[in-house]
């Protein structure tokens, strides 16, 4: 029946999109996903200790995620890591590289696993041009797509359903993992398996996406060659006018590997692809992340969403446009948080490495395994601008009465627009905010300089019961 309801839901987005267009949602066959007898599981490493701490047990082993086309199986490796003794009931799934050998736990994840017993599952998944056959995988799913134009083959649906079967090669180990309740985590492309894995299987409970596309697509179009011609022109000049030749190399290495995981304009039409179709295209390959489509469903599934994010991400456009749509949804905003990148090039507050995420991650997997603190709710903001005076007021108000014990007003003039790599360096400027009475919180501050818009976030760090939860406002553009 739920499924249902999300296939009527696509296929109404879709229609509004392009009537005529005949690009198709990959679907995701959760009977095909459960069945344990389609893993083909390789025992690489069977359970034994971990050499550095004998309170875990851990296991290594490979599957096939799925037959992406006749002929091509994926197969990734699983490591499982679970206390000594014991059968785990709380299960947290993340993505992890493609080493040939049992992945760490470090930060929150181990914390979670020594402390209070949840099971930790690592798929190995990494960009599609990096899986076997390495350096054409990525070649092939672009010319399926094109051939089919059918979304299954895209980097989306294959992240996504990694997390899924990994979840599957977990619950085979039924002396060790009997899984209730499930969190998916990761950061970027692991941030988008986190999101389709959410969406599409039920068996999941909650999800903490991070630096994930949340509403609009990653990076800019599907379809390379469909950017607007002035973000284009003011991403050229801007890698033409870095000094760093370091830097500049590395920031084209990260565009090339952007565009080797897409297809472009010209393959399209040589296809005979119409208009209509790659417009389409371009939103439709990410649909299977895009959380914000899905809400309702998830919200009558009981799904928890926890969503981090970084301000200054172009792989995670459209905040301003996500609190409009979305109010209610949780998020933490780093304002001037980055994707992450060379330090060469500038990049050098990843979101995805700051301590307040790790710590994040905790405090959510504490809140939704054991209920042992609060999910605060996003506050409410209201503003007043004042253009004649350039002064700021901000007033944050938490309707579910949280009191968190730190808070600051963030703000950024004049941004850049989305998919801008200037818009990757917006500053931002903050000031600590008051609380004049219960749940509530202000601040006013006076604006320099020459101001055509202003984007503002508040910052709220709740400490309970052993944990800091860090929550923002969404971003708010007053123009």
């Amino acid at each position: 029946m739920e499924m249902k309801l999300i296939a009527r839901i696509v296929l109404v987005l879709l229609s509004a999109l392009a009537a005529h267009a005949e690009i198709t949602i990959g679907k995701f066959d959760l009977k095909e996903i459960r069945d344990t007898a389609t893993l083909e599981t390789k025992v690489l490493m069977d359970w034994h200790a971990n050499p550095k701490d004998a309170a875990i047990r851990q296991k290594l082993v490979e599957i096939t995620v799925c037959e992406w086309w006749p002929g091509m199986k994926v197969r990734l490796p699983v490591t499982m890591l679970a206390p000594a003794q014991g059968i785990c009931t709380n299960v947290l799934i993340e993505n992890t590289g493609l080493q040939p050998k049992p992945a760490a736990a470090t930060g929150a994840k181990l914390r979670l696993l020594k402390e209070h017993g949840v099971g930790l599952v690592f798929i190995g998944m990494v960009p599609i041009d990096a899986m076997e056959p390495v350096g054409k995988l990525h070649l092939l799913m672009e010319e399926r797509f094109i051939k089919t134009k059918n979304t299954r083959y895209t980097p989306a649906w294959i992240w996504g359903i990694s997390d899924m079967r990994a979840l599957t090669a977990a619950i085979a180990e039924k002396e060790v993992f009997q899984p209730k309740k499930v969190l998916a985590t990761g950061g970027s492309k692991r941030g988008v398996a986190t999101a389709a894995a959410g969406i599409a299987d039920d068996r999941f409970t909650a999800i903490m996406p991070v630096v994930a596309p949340v509403i609009e697509s990653p990076g800019g179009p599907y379809v390379e060659g469909m950017m607007p011609p002035e973000i284009t022109r003011m991403n050229d000049e801007f890698i033409a006018a870095m000094k760093d030749p370091v830097g500049k190399e590395k920031l084209l290495i990260r565009q090339k590997a952007r565009s080797d995981e897409r297809i472009t304009v010209s393959m399209a039409r040589e296809a005979g692809w119409s208009e209509d179709e790659m417009k389409t295209a371009c939103s439709a390959a990410w649909e299977a992340c895009r959380t914000t489509n899905y809400l309702d469903v998830l919200k009558q599934r009981g799904t928890e969403i926890f969503y981090n994010q970084g301000s200054n991400d172009n792989v995670s456009p459209g905040l301003v446009e996500l609190g409009r749509r979305c109010p209610e949804l949780p998020v933490f905003i780093v304002p001037g948080g980055q994707h992450g990148g060379a330090k060469e090039a500038g990049f050098v507050k990843a979101v995805n490495g700051l301590p307040e995420v790790d710590e994040n991650l905790y405090a959510f997997a504490t809140h939704h395994f054991f209920g042992s603190r609060r999910l605060v709710a996003p506050p409410k903001v209201t503003t007043l601008w004042n253009k004649e005076t350039h002064r700021l007021a901000v007033t944050a108000v938490f309707p579910d009465g949280s009191d968190p014990q730190e808070n600051t007003l963030w703000w950024s003039v004049n941004r850049h627009p989305d998919y801008s790599i200037q818009m990757e360096f917006d500053a931002w400027t903050s000031t600590p905010l008051t609380k004049p009475g219960a749940a509530t919180y202000t601040g006013e501050t006076l604006v320099d300089g020459p101001v055509r818009t202003i984007n503002l976030i508040t910052v709220h760090a709740h400490r309970e019961n052993g944990s800091t939860l860090t929550v923002s406002s969404h971003e708010i553009r007053l123009d």
